[in-house]
């Protein structure tokens, strides 16, 4: 073989290996389904703020990580910003102003509360463009877009399942994380509302707020059933729904009594499986700070707008049946 041969082969070899990792760069990420575009802007940087004051932001935490090593390839990070374990509108818009201040090309965040709008329309018109994902206030923003779950569409897919478990009567004890959040507020309202209108025979106890915690749910299931041992459902509208399905083993209520709530974590995945969680909704949370952050990053490096200013979440409701 001669070196002109030689140097064709070669040539053709690189060039099938450059092909090979232009489809590879082209795939989205494992558990993401958006695809990074080419960087022709240079260096940048993605400011991620989400709390952590439950398992379920583990795998938002996780999503971020995964955009940040995805997009390393493509000459950008994404830095999580930790905003705590107490949810607030204060919180968000520190974090917001903080990204500002350390001069962040793009947000990805929480926001939750009404409150935080006016912030986030101070970065939009700063140039830094903004993705809301899980849940936002009902105030409206000059977000870029947001990704997540219709709340009050989820709360009543919860309480068509619930009144299908108490056959249409008997009585629900409800616990809420944060009375001012917008989604909390929905996913109750969507299922009380549904279950008022359709079952009236179901009585509710409540709604208690639990912030978010397992301990609280614990002691407030503990309570609840005190004072209404003829409590057959306890539905969790947010974040540690797996202490009241401690509280219910803990009684011996196992059977008797079941809890509904949101999140696929490993902590409700085991009640599940023991049978004391009897639903659980899921909203995909790693699929979302992973998409977010790459959808931020097109836009930032290639002006590539998100499909919709609100990208819907199909959660997936799972059963004892589901977990075996």
């Amino acid at each position: 073989m001669n070196w002109k041969s030689v140097k064709t082969t070669v040539s053709a070899a690189l060039a099938a290996i450059s092909l090979t990792f232009a489809a590879a760069a082209a795939e989205p990420p494992k558990g993401g389904t958006i695809a990074a575009v080419e960087n022709t802007k240079g260096p940048i940087k993605i400011a991620f703020l989400s709390f952590q004051n439950n398992p379920f932001w583990t795998p938002v935490t996780e999503g971020a990580a995964a955009a940040n090593g995805y997009l390393s390839n493509s000459n950008a990070t994404v830095d999580f910003v930790d905003l705590g374990n107490t949810l607030s509108a204060e919180a968000v818009v520190a974090g917001i102003e903080g990204a500002l201040a350390k001069k962040y090309d793009g947000i990805v965040v929480v926001p939750i509360f009404d409150g935080t709008a006016r912030i986030i329309n101070e970065a939009t018109e700063a140039g830094v463009p903004v993705f809301n994902i899980i849940a936002e206030g009902a105030a409206p923003s000059e977000r870029l877009a947001f990704i997540g779950q219709d709340a009050t569409s989820a709360g009543r897919q919860i309480g068509e399942y619930i009144a299908k478990r108490m056959n249409g009567k008997g009585k629900l004890g409800v616990i809420t994380g944060y009375f001012g959040a917008t989604q909390h507020t929905q996913r109750m309202n969507g299922a009380i509302d549904y279950l008022k209108t359709e079952f009236p025979e179901i009585e509710i106890v409540g709604p208690f707020e639990n912030k978010d915690k397992a301990e609280a749910a614990y002691s407030l299931t503990q309570d609840m059933m005190t004072s209404n041992p003829d409590i057959s459902m306890i539905y969790v509208t947010a974040g540690g729904p797996f202490g009241a399905a401690k509280a219910v083993k803990d009684l011996g209520l196992t059977g008797r009594v079941g809890v509904v709530g949101f999140d696929h974590t490993p902590d409700n995945m085991q009640y599940l499986k023991t049978g004391e969680m009897v639903g659980l909704l899921d909203q995909a949370p790693y699929q979302q700070a992973l998409d977010a952050s790459v959808m931020l990053y097109n836009y930032l490096v290639a002006g590539k707008e998100p499909p919709s200013k609100v990208i819907p979440v199909v959660g997936k409701l799972l059963t004892p049946a589901d977990a075996k």
